[in-house]
């Protein structure tokens, strides 16, 4: 197992995404979602291969700025190259830097450990801090948003976005509380919506998934998963793998849609339907390798909490019929030796 980065994040599933992504040497990787490095550095040691990866927050980019001179080629080459932006936006970013085609992509959905334990950002409320929830440093703050977005449309960001059932009583005592003061903080706007969402047998704060939708909001985390998956797929080599690990039903919807559709299994339709009248449908680009998406271990969750909701799902891009698979002699989950 490669070793873990000194900072104390934990990623998440990291020996499944090694054996799903299987890195192997020469070949060229996209880590959409750098964070703390973890996924970045445990893919470098495996192999001696090139990584590029992308954050849209300029302290991940800094990290990761860091760690380039210590995982050098032996000449002295880069072997990590860091981009600002998001993975949204991954094929104008590394067109811009003409990186060549990818041998692999994973992405680590949702908001960073780093981003979660920084009070400044105010993506927790366990701790208060000024109520900001942006992963990158440009745009709206989640502050903008409550004190400014008109009620019903509050209210329809909690719903579709925090799975909120009490969506409506949230958002009116929101729209109540900033006619007295500004919401600025995140204890405050946690507190708002304690007054009005009970606690359950879950042991969930109440605020939770309301600070889950507004922070998908802030972030457009939901637009930027369906970029992101269309333009992996169509950037992968043959033989190319996406590994996508997500957090909540919302995120892990959006990955298995695209992948079942990648790998031509979407349901049929029916016999009712004139426009099913057609000949075969055309072979699939992808096949899954996850039948059903992976878990994490009890082990890693009573290790890493964070762990607890985790899902991990991948493809592979089928080689054209008559070219042999570039990967598929070589490829060996964890290490980067050869098969007889």
């Amino acid at each position: 197992m490669p070793p873990l980065p000194a900072t104390g994040h934990i990623p998440v599933m990291l020996p499944e995404v090694l054996d799903m992504l299987a890195p192997r040497d020469g070949a060229t990787y996209l880590d959409g979602t750098f964070g703390g490095g973890g996924y970045a550095r445990a893919i470098l040691s495996a192999a001696h291969c090139t990584l590029w990866a992308i954050d849209r927050d300029p302290a991940a980019i800094r990290r990761g700025e860091a760690l380039q001179a210590e995982l050098r080629a032996p000449d002295g080459a880069p072997r990590l190259h860091m981009v600002l932006g998001g993975f949204g936006d991954m094929r104008e970013l590394l067109a811009a830097r003409d990186a060549p085609v990818l041998d692999g992509v994973v992405l680590d959905l949702g908001v960073s450990s780093f981003q979660l334990d920084e009070v400044e950002r105010g993506f927790s409320f366990r701790t208060d801090g000024p109520l900001d929830m942006r992963m990158g440093d440009t745009g709206p703050t989640a502050a903008d948003i409550v004190n400014t977005m008109a009620e019903s449309d509050l209210a329809n960001i909690i719903y579709e976005y925090g799975e909120e059932r009490r969506s409506r009583r949230v958002a009116a005592a929101i729209v109540a509380a900033r006619a007295e003061a500004p919401i600025q903080t995140t204890f405050r706007l946690a507190d708002i919506i304690r007054s009005v969402v009970p606690g359950d047998r879950s042991g969930i704060d109440p605020a939770t998934r309301s600070f889950q939708g507004i922070r998908i909001h802030v972030n457009d985390e939901l637009g930027q998963i369906v970029s992101g998956l269309e333009q992996a797929t169509e950037m992968l080599a043959p033989g190319g793998r996406l590994v996508v690990v997500s957090f909540h039903s919302l995120e892990d919807r959006l990955v298995k849609r695209a992948m079942n559709r990648a790998a031509g299994r979407m349901p049929a339709p029916s016999r009712h339907d004139p426009g099913a009248m057609r000949a075969e449908r055309d072979a699939p680009d992808f096949r899954l390798l996850t039948a059903k998406a992976l878990r994490p271990t009890d082990a890693e969750c009573r290790a890493n909490p964070r762990a607890r909701s985790a899902r991990l799902r991948a493809i592979e891009r089928l080689a054209p019929p008559g070219v042999p698979d570039p990967a598929a002699p070589t490829r060996h989950p964890l290490t980067t030796e050869r098969r007889p």
